[in-house]
């Protein structure tokens, strides 16, 4: 197959070379590809892309004609064969390049870390570009790594064709640059909040650990933390030797949006909301199950039992039951008969009130 462009006869030996290469630059292409894929999900770093691929004959034509007299052999060039690692997060293209270190052999003096360039219109450009060769040898590929964000831009800058040869006047190469140092901005930022958080999430969980609930706002994420002290193992423990039954575990996840319907706030509130109505939440418990053959329970049992005392102490009769059924079962007419079942297996217990 002849290349597209016309080459000169040295570009041609080139080009011939390449041919015959191309069963070597598969193996390499997928080996290399394997390696990195392999470590990358060994360390659960997610990556939103991961690219790969053979140069092809036109491009390798094009690069040939423009500066071919630079490249004694076709193993002078080192972009053959490419991979692109796409990343949310910058400091997770350093994550990258540590593995990557690790498990190639990298060409120091033809890498090039062009995020410390620090050229005003170069954004999409800002890859961190590693030369590597596998350890068993071979020859050299490229490794691109760069941020979602950078890829974008890249990617918008050769659609519109803003590297092209046609002169950009400077009104618009100026709306370019502006464009880019916001962009910039917001990926060093989305970087920064991570680290924020991830710090925030320490910190609450070190709160958790220490008993200090009242300082950690009630949430997905604290809540999380706060399970992890298994703070309805007492009273599943309590309810379950009603009948000698066993526990299974489920999440206690879907109980949130329950406890903040209570209007609990804080960590410290929902510690309350189980001391205050624990021994209550066995006597209903004792009720409806002595009556039963029952012998597993979810690990949801305390939770829910604490849940039912809640709203009937609160005078919110079959309603608030069935609320509460609605909510972790989906809305259902069969909540109103289990709404009524409870209530009528709650009885005269002392803790029930009435609205007046």
């Amino acid at each position: 197959m002849e290349s597209p462009l016309k080459l000169d006869p040295h570009g041609e030996s080139l080009m011939q070379q390449f041919r015959e290469m191309l069963p070597t630059l598969k193996l390499l292409e997928q080996e290399a590809y394997e390696q990195l894929h392999r470590v990358l999900d060994e360390q659960d770093i997610y990556v939103t892309a991961f690219e790969h691929r053979i140069k092809s004959e036109h491009s390798l034509a094009g690069k040939l004609e423009l500066k071919g007299a630079k490249y004694k052999s076709i193993h002078d060039i080192t972009d053959l064969v490419g991979l692109r690692v796409i990343t949310f997060y910058t400091d997770e293209v350093d994550k990258v390049a540590a593995i990557a270190k690790r498990i190639f052999d990298i060409d120091w003096k033809e890498s090039v870390d062009k995020r410390k360039l620090h050229q005003l219109n170069s954004f999409g450009y800002n890859s961190l570009h590693y030369i590597c060769r596998l350890k068993t040898g071979g020859p050299r590929f490229e490794l691109q790594m760069r941020t979602a964000l950078q890829h974008v831009w890249s990617t918008i800058e050769h659609d519109i064709g803003y590297k092209n040869d046609v002169k950009i006047p400077n009104e618009f190469i100026r709306q370019f640059n502006r464009l880019a140092g916001m962009l910039e901005l917001i990926d060093d930022e989305f970087s920064r909040l991570r680290l924020v958080l991830t710090d925030y999430r320490r910190q609450v969980q070190s709160l958790v650990k220490n008993g200090h609930l009242n300082e950690v706002p009630l949430s997905a994420d604290t809540f999380r933390s706060y399970l992890e002290l298994h703070p309805f193992d007492r009273l599943n423990r309590r309810i379950a030797a009603v009948n000698q039954a066993e526990i299974y575990t489920v999440s206690l996840v879907p109980f949130l949006s329950l406890l903040e319907s209570f209007g609990l706030k804080t960590l410290g509130d929902v510690q309350d909301f189980i001391d205050n109505n624990s021994d209550d939440a066995y006597q209903l418990a004792l009720s409806h199950l002595a009556i039963t053959d029952i012998d597993i329970l979810s690990s949801s049992a305390a939770l829910q039992y604490l849940c039912m005392v809640y709203v009937l102490k609160h005078g919110d009769g079959r309603d608030g039951l069935k609320s509460i059924f609605d909510k972790i079962n989906g809305e259902s007419d069969a909540n109103g008969m289990l709404a009524d079942l409870m209530l009528e297996q709650a009885g005269t217990q002392p803790f029930i009130q009435k609205k007046l």
